[in-house]
């Protein structure tokens, strides 16, 4: 852990999340993302016809939906997308 409490992850991580401006998790989900200094890509499925292909590739039920290193995380759940982190 770095000083602070912030928890110390690898720039490796790859992280896409699909969500939408309305949805109160999504914002919750960036914020933890911002706060823990984690880079990604984001796709807002009700605007960008390629982040709705992608979500629905994965299965998308439910926005949030994170793709972390792989891990396919459906709705807000932070012990999750912590731990799928490097």
């Amino acid at each position: 852990m770095l000083s602070g409490g912030a928890a110390e992850y690898s720039e490796n991580n790859v992280v896409v999340l699909y969500a939408t401006d309305w949805c109160g998790y999504c914002r919750k989900a960036r914020e933890l993302l911002a706060d823990n200094n984690i880079q990604y890509t984001e796709f807002d499925i009700e605007k960008s016809d390629e982040g709705r292909r992608r979500y629905d590739d994965l299965g998308g039920n439910g926005i949030p939906l994170l793709n972390v290193n792989g891990n396919i995380i459906n709705g807000y759940n932070k012990s999750r997308i912590l731990k799928s982190l490097n």
